[in-house]
């Protein structure tokens, strides 16, 4: 009779600790996913109130075209060193701390009496978000088992693409009843509460004792990334021409290069260069480049299509565009989940031919399209992107060592970015080019044909690849 009251005990203490583990991971999701949504959140929402922010400052486009560039070359170039700081401290209070400087910047950025105090306010909001986007994929691989990592990095991937989503009609919305400035204030309330959950729910992950820093490698990282960056955004403005993009353009690749010789020679790397010797990692995050290329592409381009050569207005260019991350957002989770019982390969690759289809039927499209049409088209992509993300992310952070989940986590954000940015470079020197010489459609065409051949190789690097080792989250 004892035995049997022993054992129902131990039954019932392994019942309560395994739905302690359960409920865990969900305040793990929650607290990631709520960073992820504002980091994406306030990444979109500025473009809504540039033209607000231009009249109040008496601004050229160029000075305020920095409020975007700050805050992304910002978070690029401290990726990297975020992730590492993580896998060395242990991850409750290094991420905690995102959401206090991201609350400062937002702070910051809502009393900015000058336009260069705005782009100072958010220099620290795009340190804050660096934290958060280093890491918060990092703390979901780690405390997912390895058969669910999918599902969750879907939830984390949809958190990120409702703030994409909300962002443009929230900061319209906000700035028309308050101001602009309210678009920032009220980041203040969400990251107290980010904070709170953070520093007294987060339980401390694993530090490692005698790990260094490797500050040079971090030094000509951030340096390096941040120029190339700043060329490639500031190039369209200046000029390929422009002593400026080329100082920065070189300047850049040189010291990326001595970022390489660094980490091969330094005892303990910032990155460890031997995590690009497993293909999955290194096939997962080519293919996340390319894909973010190919996207971004279409998304300089499209407000030109349905505003200057359809002539719909503002807010209804802004309609119709949302097909595409409603279209992401309704996809993610069924794509992480899907991913976990089928693997990853199959569903990023299938994922990019439907992105590729939706960029040619894109690239089709003329002045006569019904506009219900290209909303449908627009969300083909959406359909793409939304269920590539998830398997993808899931084959990297499944692929990385468990002890370097930070560092490969702020490379996967860091390859989000530079796509990003390359996506718009590509799209608006080969657009203006063309334009010079064809007739409006024919130029848009030939552009986003290359999107085309971006989305089909990333595509092809997931079908070839071979699976990941699912060893982080274990």
């Amino acid at each position: 009779m004892n035995l049997t009251t022993n054992e129902q005990l131990t039954a019932r203490a392994q019942r309560g600790e395994a739905s302690a583990r359960e409920g865990y991971k969900w305040l793990v999701l929650i607290v990631a996913g709520t960073s992820a949504f504002m980091s994406a959140l306030d990444g979109s929402i500025i473009a809504t109130i540039i033209p607000q922010i231009q009249a109040q400052y008496q601004a050229t486009m160029g000075d305020v075209s920095w409020v975007s560039a700050a805050y992304l070359v910002t978070i690029s170039s401290l990726l990297l060193s975020i992730g590492r700081l993580g896998d060395m401290l242990g991850y409750k209070w290094v991420f905690g701390s995102g959401f206090v400087i991201f609350g400062l910047g937002s702070l910051l950025c809502g009393i900015a009496p000058t336009l260069p105090a705005l782009i100072g306010g958010r220099l620290v909001q795009g340190a804050g978000a660096a934290v958060m986007m280093a890491l918060s994929p990092a703390l979901i691989t780690t405390t997912f088992p390895g058969r669910e990592r999918g599902r969750a990095l879907g939830m984390l991937a949809t958190c990120t693409f409702t703030g994409l989503t909300t962002g443009p009609s929230l900061g319209g919305f906000i700035a028309s009843q308050w101001g602009w400035q309210w678009v920032f204030l009220i980041n203040l309330p969400v990251a107290a509460a980010g904070v709170t959950l953070a520093f007294t729910k987060l339980r401390p992950t694993e530090r490692r004792p005698g790990q260094t820093f490797d500050v040079p490698g971090a030094l000509l990282f951030a340096s390096g990334l941040a120029s190339v960056l700043l060329a490639l955004s500031q190039a369209e403005t200046w000029g390929w021409a422009d002593a400026r993009t080329r100082l920065l353009l070189i300047g850049g690749v040189l010291l990326l290069v001595l970022f390489i010789w660094q980490e091969r020679r330094a005892p303990q790397p910032m990155l460890p260069l031997r995590m690009f010797r497993e293909p999955a990692f290194t096939g997962g995050m080519a293919a996340a480049f390319l894909q973010f290329s190919a996207n971004f592409v279409l998304t300089f381009l499209i407000p030109f299509y349905l505003q200057q050569f359809r002539g719909l207005s503002p807010m209804a260019a802004g309609a119709v565009m949302t097909a595409q991350p409603a279209a992401m957002v309704s996809v993610a989770g069924l794509a992480g989940w899907l991913s976990d019982r089928i693997g990853t390969r199959i569903p990023a690759s299938a994922s990019m031919a439907v992105m590729a289809a939706g960029l040619w039927l894109m690239s089709n499209a003329g002045s006569q399209t019904p506009i219900a049409q290209v909303a449908l088209y627009l969300a083909v992509v959406g359909l793409g992107v939304g269920f590539f993300s998830p398997p993808n992310n899931s084959a990297i952070m499944g692929s990385a060592p468990r002890e370097r989940q930070g560092v490969a986590a702020a490379l996967l954000a860091a390859a989000r970015n530079v796509g990003m940015v390359s996506g718009i470079t590509i799209a608006s020197t080969l657009f203006a080019h063309l334009s010079r010489h064809l007739e409006f459609a024919s130029a848009f065409r030939a552009t986003l044909t290359v999107a085309v051949g971006l989305a089909l190789l990333s595509g092809l690097l997931s079908l070839v690849r071979p699976p990941e080792a699912r060893g982080a989250g274990e």
